[in-house]
């Protein structure tokens, strides 16, 4: 392969591949994407109508099947994750999936076994990161000793509506689209995973306040995913994480993060400002926090990147990507049997 003759199929185009993923790639110089594969051979058609893209397939076989393609983008729901990625590295070709990664932390673990049986081929998932603004400065919070040793950490992420009762149903709500994921929980602890590292153990209560959803055909089904979570979880050194997320919680006060330690406190506001004070001092002060220093998004210039050797996957490898699978797996377990699990699974 010629250094920037980088060719990229499209296994899905859904909204963030058309709003996010289309246009990354259109920035990366010596990269085209030269074909789709959507659901329908008509949708496929419109995508590749709207961003001149000159090749549709009827299916995703035989797009992988197309000896001119060297990357994929797989840009479907979770549950064909495995099957598509594995399929993709049979067929030689470089792999950047959808979060999340997988319905099941067995099936991330075969998509990592497969990305180690072919190491020249590059495999990385699209970060579900929210907290771009706040990565790099809580990483040099952390990293300066500012909170000491941590102690806790309280993270709330409600949204602000009431329970939608008769709503429609979303892939999200549906446990075979979805997997055992919940809310935005793996978002969540990808980001702690980067600051302070993984969890030893999880035990977690969740509610299902919406147990019917209209489905595409306007008939009431059955919801299987809580619409409402609280989750406590262990780091290495022992400090307690506690999350709250809901969607069925009418004018709450939205999103914020409290981070307690031995020698100082860090406060993240609704807007992700920053916020700190030390032990010895009289309260929480702003954090200057500029611009110019904040992480961004660029996963398709990292893709692309990694690629052509110039740098390295870390938004986010496959290893990154089945331990936030095992931790949202083991909290589903432990909703739905009430019992403290252990990780890793």
């Amino acid at each position: 392969m010629a250094e920037l003759d980088i060719r990229v199929g499209l296994i899905g185009a859904g909204g963030n591949v058309r709003n996010r993923h289309i246009p990354g790639f259109q920035k990366v110089d010596g990269l085209d994407i030269v074909a789709v594969a959507n659901r329908s051979i008509e949708s496929g058609r419109a995508v590749a109508d709207q961003f001149d893209i000159p090749r549709v397939y009827g299916s995703w076989m035989e797009l992988l099947e197309d000896d001119d393609i060297n990357a994929v983008c797989i840009g479907t729901w979770p549950y064909m994750h495995k099957t598509m990625a594995i399929a993709a590295l049979e067929s030689g070709k470089h792999v950047l999936t959808e979060a999340r990664m997988a319905n099941t932390a067995q099936e991330a673990r075969d998509m990592l076994d497969a990305s180690r049986r072919y190491p020249d081929l590059v495999c990385q998932l699209t970060p579900t990161s929210t907290t771009y603004k706040i990565d790099r400065i809580m990483q040099k919070l952390v990293s300066d000793g500012f909170l000491g040793e941590l102690l806790s950490v309280e993270v709330q992420a409600l949204q602000n509506r009431f329970a939608d009762f008769g709503g429609d149903l979303h892939w999200r709500h549906d446990r075979e689209l979805s997997g055992y994921n919940i809310l935005n929980i793996g978002a969540a602890y990808e980001s702690m995973m980067r600051w302070f590292g993984r969890g030893n153990n999880v035990i977690a209560m969740g509610k299902i306040h919406v147990p019917y959803r209209k489905n595409a055909q306007g008939n009431l089904v059955s919801v299987s995913i809580p619409d409402h979570v609280d989750i406590l979880y262990e780091l290495a050194n022992n400090a307690q994480v506690h999350m709250r997320m809901s969607a069925t919680t009418g004018h709450s006060n939205g999103n914020q993060m409290w981070f307690y330690g031995t020698e100082g406190t860090v406060y993240i506001d609704q807007q992700q400002n920053v916020f700190g004070g030390r032990h010895d001092e009289d309260g929480l002060t702003a954090i200057d926090n500029p611009a110019e220093s904040q992480a961004y998004y660029r996963v398709e210039e990292e893709f692309s990147n990694a690629i052509r050797g110039t740098e390295e996957i870390t938004m986010v490898p496959f290893e990154s990507g089945v331990h936030y699978i095992e931790w949202t797996e083991a909290v589903a377990r432990s909703v739905q049997s009430g019992k403290r699990i252990n990780l890793p699974l």
